[in-house]
């Protein structure tokens, strides 16, 4: 990819363009139109994808709530950290919002929180009735634009010049990158379903990467910086996510 091409692929993932979708999100009927009780106070935990905090799915959050789910962040912070440690805490999080909830809750990570989400679910079935990924390369946690690989870089200098937090060199190279890319690619247990959404207008994350063979893909038309707010995303989700709160409550035969 030359470099003019970069530029523009770089310039259509900003973050301001990204929010130009809000509006359209918002005149949607898969936004207007909520049902209190669709979610039946199923748990889901939200990770956010690299760099960002849980305030970049706040519109996921409140979709969520509105339809009678019960949505927490993961607390990772600004997800630049070891992979190994921050799936370590999302376990945590998972064990504290299964007891507040009652039950397994969902998993909804965006590009490597949805990384990091499958490890856990991966670790922790038990506590998983869902995993939904968005954007998120599994099949090469490398193979995202070279800018982002450059970022990670960055953060692993820093990490060794001391700077606590980040993720280091072995994250991106060594024994823990290796344990993660193979605990990654695993196949999921059958019982715990998932949806794998990617989008071919990926400017990030080569939508090839997202096709993991353990979950349903499903394409929608976003960028990657997009997902969380575009109403292709939603009206994938909506049906997937109401379809395991039934079978969590059961409440087909209710309707």
């Amino acid at each position: 990819m030359g470099s003019v091409e970069q530029l523009r692929t770089l310039a259509r993932e900003h973050v301001a363009v990204a929010a130009l979708t809000i509006p359209r999100l918002l005149r949607h009927s898969v936004w207007r139109d909520a049902n209190p009780h669709e979610g039946a106070g199923l748990g889901v935990l939200l990770v956010p994808g690299f760099g960002a905090s849980d305030f970049s799915l706040t519109f996921a959050t409140t979709w969520l709530r509105d339809r009678g789910y019960v949505p927490t962040g993961a607390g990772v912070g600004f997800n630049v950290g070891c992979t190994s440690e921050l799936v370590d805490r999302i376990e945590q999080r998972l064990e504290e919002h299964a007891d507040a909830t009652g039950g397994p809750v969902v998993l909804l990570g965006q590009s490597r929180g949805g990384g990091l989400a499958r490890l856990a679910a991966a670790r922790r079935p038990d506590l998983v009735c869902g995993l939904v990924m968005l954007g998120s390369p599994v099949l090469d946690p490398m193979g995202a634009h070279p800018q982002v690989l450059l970022a990670a870089r960055a953060l692993a200098r820093l990490s060794a010049l001391g700077v606590p937090g980040l993720m280091d060199t072995d994250c991106l190279s060594g024994t823990c990158f290796e344990d993660n890319v193979k605990s990654a690619t695993a196949p999921l247990p059958p019982e715990l379903p998932a949806v794998s959404l990617y989008s071919k207008s990926d400017g990030i994350v080569p939508w090839q990467l997202c096709l993991d063979p353990s979950a349903e893909c499903v394409e929608v038309r976003s960028t990657h910086t997009g997902m969380g707010l575009d109403p292709d995303v939603y009206l994938a989700l909506r049906p997937r996510l109401a379809a395991w709160a039934a079978q969590r409550y059961d409440l087909r035969n209710a309707g």
